[in-house]
Formats: structure tokens, sequence, C-alpha cells
């Protein structure tokens, strides 16, 4: 009779270099820099630092995205969603479907289509991070999860913009809990189009990571950053508790399974 020891295969990937790793970091440290200027400044400073963050932030989970998953994911989906978000926010702007009418202030910039150039690349800032929440949690699921998370981070984003004149609606029904320069459709659009972006980046993205590759730490910490900066924000600077406490809430309870299973591992 022969006794076989279980030798369990080692975990083969290795991190990124320490050169890669501070330039990851020192990206995505300017795009929270940016975001803790941004209430104490105004005017056009106030209109520049609004522009940056979005860039820096967008370049920050970009680079994440190639040195964790690679090349080919990077490009991919810096490509699919720039594309994707300019035609949604073009069929937005001029039919009102499905976010409900809006118009964007010419103070963002450069507008290809009616959008500005900023915004295609708001929803690439956000979306590889929610991908990498959704793929860990969300099994079969992922589109749908998606989308909540698109959703609750906008809570967050649109009253902001609206406040500092970036874009306006024309409410003339419903509108979002605490938020009532914003309409409901608005949140149930984003809902709609996030389970489709989600939904179509998961199926044309790999999902093996790099052998030697970044961890999820600049993921992490930028999701915590804006859920944190949401609500802070919100509460001292803005003087609006309410979308505080809403938005926080809902944005924690997504997160919230998340960062437990990064907390505890998985088995």
């Amino acid at each position: 009779m022969s006794i076989r020891h279980y030798s369990p295969r080692r975990n083969r990937r290795r991190g990124i270099s320490l050169r890669m790793n501070i330039m990851m970091l020192s990206v995505l440290s300017i795009a929270i820099l940016l975001q803790i200027i941004y209430p104490l400044v105004d005017g056009e400073t106030l209109r520049l630092i609004t522009i940056a963050v979005v860039y820096w932030g967008a370049g920050a989970m970009l680079l994440h995205a190639l040195l964790a998953f690679g090349g080919r994911y990077a490009f991919t989906y810096l490509a699919f969603t720039f594309c994707f978000a300019l035609l949604i926010e073009h069929i937005g702007v001029v039919t009102s479907w499905p976010f409900g009418h809006y118009t964007y202030s010419p103070d963002l910039g450069l507008q290809i289509f009616s959008v500005p150039l900023v915004v295609p690349f708001a929803w690439i800032m956000m979306a590889h991070p929610v991908l990498v929440v959704s793929r860990r949690i969300a099994g079969h699921w992922i589109f749908l999860y998606g989308g909540i998370a698109l959703a609750a981070w906008d809570l967050f984003l649109d009253p902001l913009m609206v406040t500092s004149g970036r874009w306006t609606w024309i409410v003339k029904g419903p509108h979002v809990p605490f938020q009532p320069e914003i309409p409901l459709s608005n949140t149930f659009g984003w809902l709609l189009t996030g389970m489709g972006l989600i939904g179509i980046l998961h199926l044309i993205l790999p999902r093996d990571r790099r052998k030697v590759g970044a961890s999820f730490l600049a993921v992490d910490s930028y999701l915590a950053w804006i859920l944190f900066s949401g609500v802070v924000g919100n509460l001292f600077f803005f003087h609006r508790p309410g979308i505080a406490l809403f938005a926080g809430a809902i944005f924690s309870i997504t997160l919230a399974p998340y960062f437990f299973t990064r907390w505890l591992g998985r088995p």
C-alpha cells in the first residue's frame, strides 16, 4: 500500500515590479487628490479640476486593467466602453431616452455628437472596477449586479454635477429621493445601460489575470474612496445629508459583499 502526500500547487502569480506599482498608485493618488481639492475651489479652477478628476481616474483604472489583465483586456475595454458610452449618451441627449431630458454645458470641453469627450471617460473610470467586483461575487448575475453598482455610483455623481452646472435636467415626473433636480428615469436609465455594458464586457473580456500582475488594491482603494468621499462630501461640504445617507447606504450595501469576501478570502 502506498501513501500519497498531498502537496497543494503553489500560486505562481507574482506581483508587478515596484516601478509599475509606484506608477499606478501615483496616478490613482493624483485622481484622489484632485477630488479632495474639488470642494475647496470654484470658478475656472473648479471646471478644470472637474474634467481632470475624470481623466486621471480613468487613467488609473485603465492602468490597473493593463497591469492586472493584460493588453487585450485593457485596449478592448477602452475601445468598447468609449463607443458604448458615446452612443448611449448621444441617444440620451437627442431622444431623452433612457435617462430623461437633459443637456450638457459647454463648460465640459470638446463635444462629439453633442456629448462632451470627458463623459465616456467617466464610464471608463467606473466600469472596470464594477466589472471586477461583479465577477467576484455575482455568479450568473454579473450583468444585474453591475447595473445596480453603476446606478448606485451615479446617485453621488449626478447631483454634484447638476449643482455645479455641468448638465441640466427637465424634471416632469417623479424624482430621485433627496434629489429633486434629477428625474427618477435617470436611475432606471443607468440600471438598464449599466446591465448592458457590464454584461457585454463580461462576455468579451478575458477573465484570466496575468501571471505577473497587479493586485486588486487599486480597485479596492478607489471604490472605498468613492464611497467615503461621497458621504463626507455631501455631509460636510455640499450640505446635502439626505444624499449622503441615501446614496451612501445604497452604495455601501452594494459593495458590502465584495469587501466581505476580500476580507475573509475565498475557500
